[in-house]
């Protein structure tokens, strides 16, 4: 079992080492589902990515913006969000650690129904069934 709370701290540690100012560890990998703790100093971004069938975002600590359409949306320590289903992009408005929780994919059968049906939600889901997460 990982201790959240000292993994944020490791790699709040190595982003502010980082040339990039970011830093992530991928610390839960079961099949479809993974957990990555990332790290970005102030004013450090991910680029726009696209998003994985299904994510959400902790603030373990720290406020970050998740930007994308829509004109985005402001979180801080202690609030989670699910992550937009478009591509969208996260920006540290102060030296911050996030709890990243996504499923990579979504079996055809387990879909719910407006989903398996084709209607218009799958077609916004530009990560297809295998899901991506950013690069760092």
């Amino acid at each position: 079992m990982d201790d959240l709370d000292a993994l944020a701290r490791q790699q709040l540690d190595e982003a502010r080492a980082s040339a990039h100012g970011r830093s992530a560890r991928l610390f839960l990998h079961n099949d479809r589902l993974r957990q990555t703790v990332i790290a970005l100093v102030a004013g450090a971004a991910l680029d726009e990515h696209n998003a994985p069938p299904a994510a959400s975002l902790q603030v373990l600590r720290g406020r970050v913006r998740l930007t994308g359409a829509g004109g985005g949306q402001e979180l801080m320590t202690g609030q989670v969000a699910t992550t937009p289903r478009e591509r969208h992009g996260l920006l540290a408005l102060e030296d911050s650690a996030v709890l990243l929780t996504a499923v990579t994919e979504i079996p055809a059968g387990a879909r719910p129904a407006a989903l398996a049906g084709g209607g218009p939600e799958r077609a916004r889901d530009p990560a297809g069934p295998t899901g991506a997460t950013p690069e760092f």
